[in-house]
C-alpha cells in the first residue's frame, strides 16, 4: 500500500479506514455507526457515505493538493447503522490539472453507491495566498 499523500488529517471514524492505496486506485471501508443516523430507524445519513466516496477519491489521485471540483452521483440502497461498507476508486480520466475518478460503494457485494467525482489538483494547495 502506498503512503497517505492527502487528507491526513480527516477523521477516519466519519469517513472511513484506507485498506489500499495503488497509483490511481483506491479501497477504503466504512463501518457506519449511529452517530450516523438520520433517523431511529439507523438510516445512514447519505452525507456521511458521499464522504467516505469522495475520500476514497481522493485517496486515488493521493497528491497532497487534490480537491473536489464536482461530483455526479447515486444513492443505489440504503445503509444501516452498523453496515460496513467497501469503497473503490479508480482514476479514469486525466487532462491537465483534472482527474475522473469513478468510486463505487458496496455492502457484502451490492452496490449501494455510485458517482464520478472531478478532482483538481492546483500547484498549490488551494487555501495558500498569492
Amino acid at each position: 500500500m502506498l503512503p497517505v499523500k492527502t487528507h491526513t488529517k480527516i477523521n477516519r471514524n466519519l469517513s472511513g479506514e484506507p485498506v489500499d492505496i495503488k497509483e490511481g486506485f483506491a479501497k477504503v471501508k466504512l463501518k457506519t455507526t449511529d452517530v450516523m443516523s438520520a433517523d431511529d430507524k439507523g438510516l445512514v445519513h447519505g452525507g456521511f457515505i458521499f464522504s467516505s466516496a469522495d475520500y476514497t477519491a481522493m485517496l486515488a489521485v493521493n497528491h497532497p493538493n487534490v480537491v473536489l471540483a464536482g461530483a455526479e452521483v447515486r444513492f443505489l440502497k440504503p445503509v444501516r447503522a452498523g453496515e460496513e461498507i467497501t469503497f473503490i476508486g479508480r482514476t479514469k480520466e486525466r487532462e491537465g490539472e483534472k482527474v475522473k475518478v469513478h468510486v463505487e460503494g458496496k455492502r457484502n457485494g451490492e452496490k449501494v453507491f455510485e458517482g464520478t467525482f472531478l478532482c483538481v489538483i492546483p500547484e498549490k494547495h488551494v487555501l495558500e495566498k498569492g
